[in-house]
């Protein structure tokens, strides 16, 4: 099984993962670069998952769909705006707990509201040669996570705990490359933090070489991600001392953080 970033708009990731033959696509916002992709690997296209409506994630699943006749899998409770142009047979509403199978492989879904009320992922373990693969759409970053559009950070907190409990040698498939903006940010919040440190100059070397710094792993979002480490007393300490009001509770210092992290 081969997993591949597909560029999409200014800093947009698709990620499509294949076995030679037949491919799966996770949220096409762009048809065409998905399209060029299938051509130039010689690929025909099986399914398609989504993680959330926004329309960079989704712009592009009605006409793939069409092209190639194949199932499209969505949130259950987030609006999904192309339904109407999918045939009722080949679309197929999910929500935590479900397992979509696609190319052999089982996917499970985790409910992951934050970003958007009704966000999902999906994990598996995409054998050989990938091992577990996590595809978050906007919710966990390198370094980072979503915005708060629709969800509370009670929400986003509990649900990249979910993500942060998966297994360590998890592959973080997210939706776009945000990488060197949240390493700023977590080294003004965490500067002391080595492992961060160098996963900074890491991250830099790639970027450097025109080169993705996606996906990342989860044990390394464990030790580097101020988002999964906001009971850690360095971490609260920093945001305390930029939002003295704030109450020494996990969910209002997440809240604080990203609050921060908005306007850093």
């Amino acid at each position: 099984m081969t997993l591949l970033p597909i560029p999409a708009f200014n800093d947009n990731y698709l990620w499509l993962l294949h076995d030679g033959t037949h491919a799966l696509v996770v949220d096409p916002g762009q048809p065409q670069v998905v399209q060029d992709a299938l051509l130039a690997h010689g690929l025909s296209l099986t399914g398609i998952v989504v993680t959330h409506h926004h329309w960079d994630h989704t712009g592009g699943v009605a006409e793939l769909q069409q092209h190639w006749d194949c199932e499209v899998y969505h949130p259950r409770s987030d609006p999904m705006p192309f339904l109407d142009a999918i045939p009722p047979a080949k679309r197929h509403a999910v929500a935590g707990g479900d397992r979509v199978h696609l190319l052999g492989l089982s996917l499970s879904v985790i409910d992951v509201p934050g970003h958007t009320a009704g966000h999902i992922a999906y994990v598996g373990h995409a054998r050989p040669g990938v091992g577990n693969v996590l595809f978050c759409g906007d919710t966990l970053f390198a370094a980072g996570c979503g915005r708060l559009f629709e969800g509370t950070p009670a929400q986003m907190r509990d649900s990249l705990n979910r993500l942060g409990a998966l297994p360590a040698d998890t592959l973080v498939c997210c939706a776009h490359e945000y990488t060197m903006a949240n390493l700023q940010f977590a080294l003004a919040v965490d500067p002391k933090n080595a492992a961060l440190v160098r996963y900074s100059e890491r991250a830099a070397a790639l970027r450097a070489e025109g080169l993705p710094t996606v996906p990342t792993r989860l044990s390394d979002e464990r030790a580097i991600n101020p988002f999964l480490r906001v009971d850690q007393a360095d971490i609260v300490r920093q945001v305390m001392a930029q939002f003295p009001k704030t109450p020494a509770q996990a969910d209002a210092i997440f809240g604080a953080l990203r609050e921060w992290k908005n306007n850093f």
